[in-house]
């Protein structure tokens, strides 16, 4: 029997050929990041031949790669041929150049570096539900491999910052601090959150809390920001020490780390380090409750299954239902930037 091959006119895989081989374009912008093409062009308008000897290029590669950055949309050039000139957009100049106070490559950098080879491994993670990053070949976790080395730790608290400049600026703006002296951001990284906070609410009172190797980083950060006298830090590890007393508790790409258990042990902690009437505010990409929509959210829960095998990111319904079972008497889900949000549980 003959297949009817005919389709709906409106039907085509060009959809699935666009993700299917979506690390075409990944690959190129990454590389452009690594390479600091962005932060090198800074202002500059330079020639395919300029921008070759000065990211050290191979005369092949040169105009394939700097062009597809221009088709992709990240570039832009003037002219054609060996005499166009290429030079940064609006958006990579505010996002992709180091010299930018909005600079987002920290993720990117990292992505790079290590995530881009470790989701190579997602096929055997699906089968076996074990972890594909540094556990996988040396047997330590990644915990252990970053914060045993400096270079490592710096780039991943830069990549942190970067997942969270959107959202902490979001948090500062939409959610009701009047009401509170002091905040203590649990698992500060570089102090951020706390300094992004204390600059757009003068009362505020922040402590940035995290491990002993994290402090120097964090205490740079909020020393440039001129906030050390209403930001400092605190060290501590958040699953044997107990939390600082704070107003509010926050916690940014935290609970998403930690399986079932643990995530309970750090809500219950939250829980205890608050006064009544207290708030503990979780910033994640939490997923739909329905989990049809969020499909960032959704791919991180996969990060999660490749990073530690039994973590995993969660819905707003999971959250509150946590939440409630802890002692909260209500909890808030509050949209922030891009597909993330805020959720918020009150004492």
């Amino acid at each position: 029997m003959k297949m009817d091959t005919e389709l709906p006119e409106d039907l085509n895989p060009s959809r699935i050929m666009q993700v299917g081989m979506g690390f075409y374009a990944s690959k190129t912008l990454l590389s452009a990041v690594e390479l600091q093409l962005f932060t090198k062009l800074g202002t500059e308008a330079m020639t395919g031949e300029q921008i070759g000897e000065l990211l050290k290029l191979h005369p092949r590669a040169i105009y394939d790669f700097l062009d597809t950055l221009v088709a992709l949309g990240f570039l832009h050039r003037n002219g054609d041929g060996r005499d166009g000139h290429y030079r940064n957009t609006a958006e990579t100049a505010a996002f992709l150049d180091k010299r930018s106070r909005t600079y987002i490559g920290g993720i990117l950098e990292m992505a790079n570096v290590r995530l881009y080879r470790y989701w190579g491994d997602l096929t055997e993670a699906l089968q076996s539900g074990q972890p594909q990053n540094e556990t996988k070949y040396t047997g330590k976790s990644m915990f252990d491999e970053l914060y045993g080395d400096p270079a490592k730790l710096e780039q991943f608290m830069a990549a942190m910052d970067a997942v969270q400049f959107g959202n902490a600026h979001a948090l500062a703006e939409k959610f009701d601090f009047s009401r509170y002296d002091t905040i203590c951001d649990v698992g500060g990284a570089t102090g951020q959150l706390c300094t992004v906070l204390a600059a757009r609410h003068p009362h505020l009172h922040c402590i940035s809390f995290d491990l002993p190797a994290v402090a120097p980083i964090a205490t740079k950060t909020i020393a440039a920001a001129g906030l050390a006298h209403r930001v400092e830090t605190a060290s501590g590890d958040f699953f044997t020490d107990p939390l600082p007393r704070a107003d509010v508790i926050t916690m940014g790409n935290i609970l998403h780390d930690w399986n079932l258990g643990r995530k309970l042990d750090l809500i219950r902690s939250a829980y205890t380090a608050l006064p009544e009437g207290g708030a503990f505010i979780v910033i994640e990409e939490i997923i739909d409750d329905a989990r049809r929509d969020n499909a960032r959210g959704l791919m991180i829960s996969l990060n999660m299954l490749i990073e530690f095998g039994d973590a995993f990111n969660f819905t707003g319904d999971d959250f509150a239902g946590w939440c409630r079972g802890v002692g909260f008497r209500r909890v808030d889900l509050l949209p922030l930037a891009g597909s993330s949000s805020a959720g918020i549980a009150y004492k």
